[in-house]
């Protein structure tokens, strides 16, 4: 079986030892007409430039930046975005996220950061989320570095991303950082119990099979770790007092229902979420919106929509 699994062509995940997930990773999606097609191609309209942002460990996050070049090096009332790829904290890289960071920064009209976290299994949960975590206070405090209005930020991501940005969001709220606007969550993994009806109903789905979640969350979980654990299943966290949510979801994924039930959590807690379920697509498909043209047209838009609404200046 071949899957595309958030960023990749490939073997399934369950069937890679270390060395071919390594070999994944490191395999970009060439850059074509055909590609280009599938993804949306990159906005040339956007520049891409490199940092680093510390960690706790001292490690060297390092980050992706994108920022539009009609927004001059010299603005520095520019919004935001900190974006956590997908590929379920084992495949995935921030250079196949070309094509969506540079719409982001283009569309919204902000700075958008990709930050290339630890992956398992070499390094297993909480090390993802204290990367995002780290990586997003660090810019929260260097807007000056950006040339970036901090105060108005925003978490995004897709599927594992949607998973770090839902975490990110809770742990920034409990530490009293108020810069968080706005969370978007693109079909994101809440509940690591796979409790939601749909890993089920979808357990032999195109792109993501159950076979495949379960070997994610062997590589990503620590043996014998509680998987209610906020920092693994947000949904279990505490809601309250969060910002509101964008939840866009695929009809036919397995993890449908962990973004279904994560929105009607957050408005529960009183916390804005609207939720969006794209018909008769399978996960993964707000990575290659040309496969579905006019549901990639809609996803993106009312991404952006929700983006800039949010991190508008006000007063």
């Amino acid at each position: 079986m071949v899957s595309f699994v958030g960023d990749r062509l490939g073997p399934p995940v369950e069937d890679l030892d270390l060395d071919g997930i390594l070999r994944a990773r490191g395999t970009t999606l060439p850059r074509n007409r055909v590609t280009d097609r599938i993804t949306g191609g990159v906005d040339r309209a956007v520049g891409i430039t490199y940092g680093t942002a510390p960690a706790r460990d001292d490690h060297e996050i390092p980050l992706r930046i994108y920022r539009p070049r009609a927004l001059r090096d010299a603005r520095t009332d520019v919004p935001v975005v900190m974006w956590f790829h997908g590929g379920g904290w084992v495949l995935g890289n921030v250079l196949d996220y070309d094509p969506t960071c540079t719409f982001v920064a283009g569309a919204v009209g902000c700075v958008v950061v990709s930050v290339d976290y630890r992956m398992a299994p070499e390094h297993r949960a909480p090390v993802a989320v204290e990367d995002c975590v780290d990586a997003t206070t660090w810019v929260g405090v260097n807007g000056d570095v950006l040339r970036a209005d901090t105060t108005r930020m925003a978490v995004a991501g897709d599927s594992a991303g949607g998973n770090l940005a839902a975490v990110v969001a809770q742990v920034l709220r409990d530490h009293g950082d108020t810069r968080l606007r706005h969370q978007a969550l693109i079909y994101p993994a809440t509940d690591l119990t796979m409790a939601s009806p749909s890993i089920r109903e979808h357990a032999n789905a195109a792109v993501l099979t159950k076979r495949s979640i379960d070997a994610f969350r062997d590589h990503y979980v620590p043996a014998g770790r509680d998987l209610r654990d906020p920092l693994l299943s947000p949904l279990f966290g505490r809601l309250d007092g969060l910002p509101p949510a964008l939840v866009q979801t695929a009809d036919l994924d397995p993890i449908r229902d962990d973004g279904i039930r994560y929105a009607a959590a957050l408005n529960e807690a009183g916390v804005p979420a609207r939720l969006t379920n794209y018909l008769k697509v399978p996960h993964g498909f707000a990575f290659m919106p040309g496969a579905a043209p006019a549901v990639g047209r809609q996803q993106r838009w009312e991404l952006a929509t929700e983006l800039r609404s949010a991190l508008a200046a006000t007063g």
